[in-house]
């Protein structure tokens, strides 16, 4: 068993709680409506369950696959292969999300700098792609011959051009340190407020404002690649309203089905993993208990490593879910 730090507060399973959440694990061996997979955990192969899920129940589809690299997934392998192979690997499953997804429904796709060009040409066949987010990815190893990976990308696809986007949920308030007036000394696009001049700004689609999950972090699992709940947060908000349903067929240890629950929508999630599994399982109970999600307080996103943000989370623990259904997105950056 691996020794931690006495401050590491990284999600783990004891033998009971692996016999406890593994008991409310399903598998699909046949056709079902939407009732009988809605806040799920379904350990199985998503390439074979596909077909089995209902169409067109899905508001949100957040697809996290294994990129094109060599990976290991607890007893999975993944490997690196040929740019027209890993295509011709999402071909197998990617069309099926179509299906899923409800007509006015939106689908969010990761991948990096080797699998983007692969996404982009399949996704095109069967989805209107909106935009390419790529966000910061503040951890990683140096390369002495290369330029470090520090940066992944999220493709924002819809099926048609009738879809959700909450902008108002989603933007941004900055600090104004040399603000402008109209001709009448009037401010221009800002606001005075107690603690300074802010104006709001519409979001863009490059996300500097992340931190990967590590071993200091309440959210942080053995998971090789979990994404930052802070980052389904933002998908979440922009692109579902309250009891939508969000499905993520890559589950892995669960981050979309926990900020889903955190906000108030209804949640499907695959994994083919057991042990990611029950740590999904395992953080949606832990959801009820504490539903705050880091960097994100009282309906402000903070950027990382500020003491705001710090004084925010630190605070005593209750419920944010009702300031959570549309809230502003509010980011401490000056001009």
């Amino acid at each position: 068993m691996r020794k931690r730090a006495p401050r590491n507060q990284t999600i783990t399973l004891n033998d009971a709680e692996r016999e406890l959440y593994g008991s409310r694990l399903l598998s699909l061996n046949g056709p079902v409506n939407i009732d009988a997979i809605l806040d799920r955990t379904f350990n199985q192969d998503t390439l074979k369950v596909l077909e089995y899920l209902p169409s067109q129940f899905a508001d949100l589809i957040f697809v996290d696959p294994p990129y094109n690299i060599s990976k290991q997934f607890s007893g999975n392998n993944f490997t690196a292969r040929s740019l027209d192979s890993y295509e011709e690997w999402l071909a197998g499953w990617l069309p099926h999300l179509a299906r899923l997804l409800k007509p006015n429904g939106s689908l969010y796709l990761c991948g990096d700098w080797r699998s983007s060009a692969a996404i982009h040409r399949l996704a095109q066949r069967y989805f209107v792609v909106r935009n390419r987010i790529t966000w910061e990815r503040e951890k990683g190893r140096g390369a002495k011959a290369n330029w470090k990976n520090a940066s992944e990308d999220i493709w924002f696809c819809t099926l048609s051009d009738d879809y959700v986007f909450n902008v108002d949920a989603v933007k941004l308030t900055r600090r104004v340190r040399a603000p402008y007036t109209d001709e009448n000394g009037a401010p221009k696009d800002w606001q005075s407020a107690d603690k300074g001049n802010f104006r709001h700004t519409h979001p863009s689609n490059l996300w500097t404002d992340l931190t990967v999950p590590f071993w200091s972090m309440p959210e942080n699992t053995d998971h090789p690649t979990q994404k930052p709940e802070k980052l389904l947060a933002k998908v979440i908000l922009a692109s579902t309203n309250q009891d939508a349903v969000v499905f993520d067929p890559f589950l892995g240890s669960g981050t979309t089905s926990v900020v889903a629950k955190k906000l108030r929508r209804r949640y499907v999630g695959v994994e083919i993993e057991r042990e990611y599994c029950c740590l999904a399982e395992k953080r949606l109970a832990l959801a009820v208990e504490s539903p705050t999600i880091q960097g994100y307080a009282d309906g402000v996103f903070w950027e990382r490593n500020t003491l705001a943000e710090q004084s925010n989370n630190t605070r005593k623990q209750q419920s944010t879910t009702s300031s959570a259904t549309q809230p502003q997105l509010f980011e401490r950056h000056t001009e």
